[in-house]
């Protein structure tokens, strides 16, 4: 039986690739995001040293349309500041598709995350593979690697905020 690493979050990208990860947030800033489909997310959220209004663009990994519920991966782990914001204070808004709500969020469990992967491995196969190893996951396309991989990553789902009605 393999033994799997815990994971270490890669570092932040420089040059070229942190131009292609902000490619999509000038779709959202020209009002294009729409053309991103369900497939990207745009949160807004407070910074929680500067307390700056901030935009982050994220892939959504599993999109479910009963619940309005986008679930992304957080490629640093709890170290990506996105999640430490969404920690510090609550989101302010999630943009996606031709949608715009105010998100609460949740954490999903392991079982979800492992659902949630394996659905997205077999939808997009080299593209998954090719991510997970950029960013420094072990994982050879078994499902015992899968859950190993489930138990590691840290998967935020975002769903429109249910406002109270009692007074």
């Amino acid at each position: 039986m393999a033994t799997y690493a815990l994971y270490t979050p890669p570092k932040k990208p420089r040059g070229l690739l942190k131009w292609g990860f902000k490619l999509p947030i000038a779709l959202y800033r020209v009002r294009l995001g729409w053309l991103l489909g369900h497939r990207f997310l745009q949160l807004t959220h407070r910074g929680r040293k500067t307390s700056a209004i901030r935009q982050t663009v994220l892939e959504v990994v599993h999109y479910d349309a009963a619940t309005n519920e986008s679930a992304v991966v957080s490629a640093y782990g709890a170290k990506a500041d996105w999640y430490q914001n969404i920690q510090a204070s609550p989101p302010i808004e999630v943009r996606t598709a031709r949608s715009h709500f105010t998100p609460q969020y949740r954490l999903l469990d392991p079982s979800e995350r492992f659902t949630v992967l394996d659905t997205y491995q077999r939808r997009y196969r080299h593209a998954f593979r090719a991510v997970i190893r950029f960013l420094g996951y072990d994982y050879d396309g078994s499902e015992v690697s899968l859950r190993a991989l489930a138990d590691q990553v840290l998967i935020v789902g975002f769903r429109p905020r249910q406002e109270s009605t009692h007074r």
